[in-house]
């Protein structure tokens, strides 16, 4: 039930820590896809008055994460095909662009970093836990993030892939185990490339990789109306 998935929050940039909390329980794919958003309720959740809770709406509102429906407050926002195409072909290129800017401070803690990284991943894909796994691939693509050193790109991409982590995490969830493997083994390919300080190849996996997590969502979206 939605009362196990958030804590109250202190009264500090009320606002903020609302639609912090909001944003990551979305994020995480604990509210699905079109799952209505009560102010009232979520406000007793999270021992709050509905003022800082309807701002944090607004705020992801104009994020993308949420919906305001007309007469029937707000909702998780759900995505069509066509707004996956358009959400991935934004992430590639600014992901490429990623590329190119992390290959320009690669250095060797940065690739042990994540390589590690990637051996947790492989680890919680043999095990099936694909929570795990999920967490690890968010850390892993803002640690690279980190390596541009550029905080409009990394919010741009961030927020990008926010709007479809749900998505992201319900598609990995479904995999077979073959499937959670290969997608776990995909990032060491993706630091292969990284680490071989050729920027037209890194970007070309860049690419792969993205759109081939974009099949997986897309795969698990409900046929659209013809």
């Amino acid at each position: 039930m939605p009362s196990l998935r958030l804590q109250p929050v202190d009264s500090k940039n009320l606002a903020d820590r609302v639609a912090d909390q909001l944003r990551e329980t979305i994020q995480s794919g604990a509210y699905a896809p079109g799952e209505r958003l009560v102010e009232r309720r979520l406000a007793a959740e999270l021992g709050v008055s509905h003022i800082p809770v309807r701002e944090a709406l607004t705020r992801l509102i104009e994020e993308g994460l949420v919906e305001r429906l007309p007469r029937r407050g707000c909702r998780v926002a759900a995505i069509n095909a066509k707004e996956l195409r358009d959400l991935s072909r934004l992430r590639v290129l600014l992901e490429q662009y990623v590329a190119e800017r992390a290959i320009e401070n690669w250095n060797d803690q940065a690739e042990r970093s994540l390589r590690e990284i990637v051996a947790q991943m492989e680890a919680a894909a043999d095990r099936g836990d694909t929570r795990r796994l999920s967490n690890l691939d968010v850390r892993f693509h803002e640690e690279l993030w980190a390596l541009t050193d550029d905080e409009i790109l990394i919010d741009l991409v961030a927020q990008l892939r926010g709007r479809i982590g749900g998505f992201l995490r319900a598609a990995t969830t479904a995999l077979e185990p073959a499937a959670l493997r290969a997608h776990a083994s995909s990032h060491g390919e993706l630091i292969d490339a990284l680490s071989a300080r050729r920027v037209g190849p890194a970007k070309r996996a860049m690419a792969r990789h993205i759109e081939v997590a974009a099949q997986r969502v897309g795969d698990a979206l409900p046929p659209e109306a013809g």
